[in-house]
């Protein structure tokens, strides 16, 4: 028997396979016992130049824009997989859960009474300033009542194994379909190793998103959903084409449809067919240049109306976005007291606010060694990670928090778990941070994905994870449980609390 992680070092991290002994965790033991059986680092090797190699046959794409070696890149995939124990993911599923039902209710809330604005939950002039506050969907009603359906929560492991909730992806969460492809090639490369392993199946999701989104047409039998995407330069337009083709809905750009009488259509060759539900893949800004940005070319003229009546649904809904502000984040654990009256399950990063003047006087004191993030940036843009930066890129955020507190945050560094990660083109096997990503639905009730997806940073010591930054990913499997699983609190029969 190979022995591939003789040389492996967890370091002063929490190692997702490795007890500090050394010693493989219960739940990874099998697999610890599968790749001893490999000859070598070189079948190791071997099996993953068949990996990449079906990523690329399989168009398993994303884009980086700024790439001046060509925009258009596979995903990198590491083959030894994140393993999550069966009482560690009831736990993560019962915080998910109880998280997106909070949000779902700070937005009802805030585009109804903003009864948490007026107890002094959360300060009006935050949800003022939000730049994705909508104030043309104050006292609409919305379909299912319902005003967020998908959420990508991004979570990480501090250095005791805790997991904490580093942000929330309410406007259009993208990934999913590196998490079902990423399952298929594991199968190609290690089959029957899943089965064997009791992994619970994640290729349900298109079915669930499916149901979701025909569910917002309540009174229509067979309602017409599409996928609106910006089209084939968006850096996801490869997963918009593959989740349409997954659920077998048309994929449309704007141009594609048309408003008439407040209702929305398709164009098509033998003439105009009715759209009930969109799952728009387009940030509220271009969704209709009528309302939003007059020079958007992506949207469609008339949609906000069509959508305000109630003659088209849209998922998320228009306005969600106030939640991925990184401020409002800070929030969310009095949310969930606020409406639920529950302790969070899933505790935040610690989080400074540079709009409150206490701790914006400590941040600028301690830059060096925090991360400062902007408030509505994503994919690792608009951020500094003070121990990895030079004096000159400090001071450059410090101007510009002094400028404009209210758009940024900072958290501690924290040193993110790590997982064993093959690298130097399979001569190696070394610890690498990494993230995860579970998509939450939400209709009926709240139904999470098993798993999500497994970012990790192929840089050694990087702690920025995301692809448009050089990071991969990692197939995430959960253990089948072997207790009878009592359901979370997930009925949307719960009504809103009323305060």
């Amino acid at each position: 028997m190979s022995d591939l992680f003789a040389n492996y070092d967890t370091g002063p991290f929490y190692d997702e396979m490795f007890t500090d002994a050394g010693e493989p965790r219960p739940h990874y033991q099998n697999l610890f016992d599968r790749y001893a059986r490999l000859n070598g680092m070189g079948e190791l090797a071997q099996r993953q130049k068949t990996a990449d190699k079906t990523f690329k046959r399989r168009g398993v794409t994303f884009t980086v824009y700024s790439d001046k070696a060509g925009t258009e890149k596979i995903f990198p995939f590491d083959l030894i997989p994140r393993i999550i124990a069966a009482d560690e993911w009831r736990h993560l599923v019962r915080g998910l859960t109880q998280r997106m039902i909070a949000l779902d209710q700070f937005l009802y809330d805030i585009y109804h009474d903003q009864h948490i604005v007026k107890e002094g939950i959360v300060p009006r002039e935050l949800v003022e300033s939000c730049a994705h506050f909508r104030r043309e969907l104050v006292g609409v009603n919305l379909p299912l009542n319902r005003h967020v359906h998908i959420n990508g929560t991004d979570l990480v492991r501090d250095q005791h194994g805790t997991y904490r909730v580093l942000e929330d992806n309410l406007r259009t969460p993208s990934g999913v379909s590196y998490v079902l492809e990423n399952r298929q090639v594991m199968k190609r490369v290690f089959p029957n190793l899943l089965r064997k392993y009791g992994v619970r199946p994640v290729s349900n999701y298109p079915s669930d998103l499916l149901n979701l989104l025909t569910s917002l047409a309540p009174d229509i039998e067979e309602p017409t959903v599409v996928l609106l995407t910006p089209g084939v330069y968006n850096s996801a337009y490869f997963e918009h084409a593959f989740l349409a083709r997954q659920m077998g809905i048309d994929i449309v750009e704007g141009n594609d449809l048309v408003v008439q009488d407040d209702k929305v259509y398709m164009k098509r060759t033998h003439g105009l067919k009715r759209v009930h539900v969109i799952y728009r893949r387009i940030d509220d800004d271009f969704l209709d240049p009528t309302v939003f940005r007059k020079d958007s070319l992506l949207g469609v003229p008339g949609l906000f109306e069509a959508y305000r009546k109630g003659n088209v649904a849209l998922t998320n809904p228009i306005g969600t976005g106030i939640s991925d502000d990184k401020a409002i984040y800070y929030y969310v654990p009095d949310m969930i007291r606020f409406y639920l009256q529950e302790d969070p399950v899933l505790p935040n990063v610690d989080t400074f606010l540079t709009s409150d003047s206490k701790d914006r006087a400590y941040v600028l004191e301690n830059l060096p060694d925090l991360v400062v993030k902007s408030v509505n940036e994503a994919g690792g843009y608009g951020m500094l990670v003070g121990p990895k930066s030079t004096r000159e890129q400090i001071e450059e955020f410090r101007a510009k928090i002094i400028a404009h507190p209210r758009n940024f945050i900072a958290q501690p560094t924290l040193g993110l778990s790590r997982c064993p990660t093959v690298c130097n083109n399979g001569k190696a096997i070394e610890g690498r941070h990494l993230d995860l990503r579970p998509y939450i639905l939400y209709g009926d009730k709240v139904r999470i994905m098993s798993g999500g997806l497994t970012r990790v940073a192929l840089t050694k010591g990087s702690l920025v994870v995301n692809s448009s930054q050089g990071g991969g990913s990692k197939d995430t499997w959960v253990l089948a449980d072997t207790e009878a699983e009592t359901p979370p609190t997930t009925e949307t029969g719960r009504e809103r609390i009323a305060i």
